[in-house]
């Protein structure tokens, strides 16, 4: 390539992050200079109420958790420097794979190096041109690229349509579809709004699908014992092929899985690229997620705590006037739909105390901007009062609240 064609390249680049400065879309990274946690210190040295995380149960910097991580360690080393089927798999990742199979009530499961890679590889290994994959709208951007790498027929409904999703299995069952598979979030990570499982079940029963769904932002705290969405919705036994993530409630650090049929988990094991060309998960974390398991099997305590947070949260921040996507769970976004408004938001947050993220397009809709507050088990009652408070001062400061 010449110096020329170089310079174009590069001035190309330069002139594209202008442009999304200009519009309020670029996302800047705030270095943290503290374990994760409900409070962080910036690179600054400023404590900061984190409300941005996705540490749900409060575990990422939790000591029994570090521990747990510590002692993996010591037994099993840093890394394996290998993938699993040559040299990588040791006894505790049999361990987690089975405890997460006991937790979410299959057969099964597989680990990945992230969540990313687990919907990345499941779909090209098990289905084909002869099949279809039925997917919402508004699915996880790992859950879209996993679907463009197998060559099956796509069909997208409308998001949590329960009618848009009848049609799409009647158009894919007239076209003569071998198999069918309704692909969802178990809860939509943007909108805080659960999937109706339970309906999508019976439509699955009803024209011959299988079902899989993203946990990521469920396992561990949704449904009764915080096994998931499909415990949530009483329909644990009836989901097909459940991925998840390791690096939210259950530990946060990374990590991903696919758990289901022993068929299909045996069949990823032999046929899952990102699996089959990843290193294995350090054993570090696996020791470590093994441990919250086995936390979370013996005391609902974390779970039940970050709902009453959620439940106090949402119902105060509608009181001060802001609008909120309406639901039960901890993710809250607080919509204030330009993408400018939302930078600024965040900012002034950033400046009181609070760290908080603004989110827009094209992670969500034009005009849909928000800044999105992630609830924890970690956070006090006077934490979030904080919190409140500053939402109220930044509000009225950027015309956003009306003054009184």
């Amino acid at each position: 390539m010449s110096d020329q064609a170089k310079n174009a390249f590069y001035s190309g680049l330069q002139h594209n992050l202008e442009t999304l400065r200009e519009q309020g879309l670029y996302k800047p990274e705030r270095v943290l200079a503290s374990r994760q946690g409900a409070e962080v210190v910036s690179i600054d040295g400023r404590t900061l109420i984190n409300m941005c995380a996705n540490n749900y149960l409060g575990l990422s910097g939790d000591l029994q958790t570090q521990e747990a991580s510590i002692e993996a360690t010591k037994k099993y080393g840093y890394g394996l420097s290998s993938v699993r089927f040559i040299c990588g798999t040791q006894t505790v990742h049999k361990e987690l794979e089975a405890a997460l199979s006991t937790f979410l009530g299959t057969d099964d499961t597989i680990l990945y190096a992230a969540a990313f890679d687990a919907n990345g590889g499941v779909f090209e290994p098990l289905f084909d041109e002869n099949d279809a994959i039925i997917s919402d709208a508004l699915n996880h951007a790992s859950l879209i690229d996993g679907i463009r790498l197998c060559k099956a027929a796509r069909y997208r409904y409308a998001n949590n349509d329960m009618v848009d999703l009848e049609a799409q299995l009647q158009a894919a069952t007239a076209a003569g579809k071998r198999h069918k598979v309704i692909v969802t979030d178990g809860v939509f990570s943007m909108d805080g709004t659960i999937a109706h499982l339970d309906k999508i079940v019976e439509l699955a029963e009803k024209y011959g699908a299988l079902t899989l769904i993203d946990e990521s932002h469920a396992s561990g705290f949704m449904g009764k014992t915080g096994r998931g969405t499909h415990e949530h919705h009483n329909v644990m036994g009836r989901i097909d092929i459940i991925t998840g993530t390791l690096g939210k409630a259950l530990g946060g650090a990374m990590g991903g899985f696919t758990s289901g049929r022993k068929e299909v988990i045996d069949t990823l094991r032999q046929k899952s690229r990102p699996y089959l060309f990843s290193n294995t998960l350090a054993p570090m974390i696996a020791g470590a997620s093994l441990s919250v398991l086995k936390r979370l099997e013996k005391s609902t305590e974390l779970r039940d705590r970050l709902h009453e947070n959620t439940a106090f949260f949402r119902a105060e921040i509608e009181r001060i006037g802001f609008t909120i996507k309406p639901g039960t769970h901890p993710v809250v976004p607080v919509m204030l739909f330009e993408a400018p408004i939302a930078q600024k938001f965040a900012a002034r947050m950033f400046e009181l105390g609070v760290l908080l993220s603004g989110f827009f397009y094209p992670v969500v809709p034009m005009g849909q901007a928000r800044v999105r507050v992630q609830l924890s088990a970690a956070h006090t009652r006077e934490q979030l009062e904080f919190v409140l408070k500053a939402f109220e001062q930044a509000g009225r400061e950027l015309g956003i609240l009306k003054t009184i």
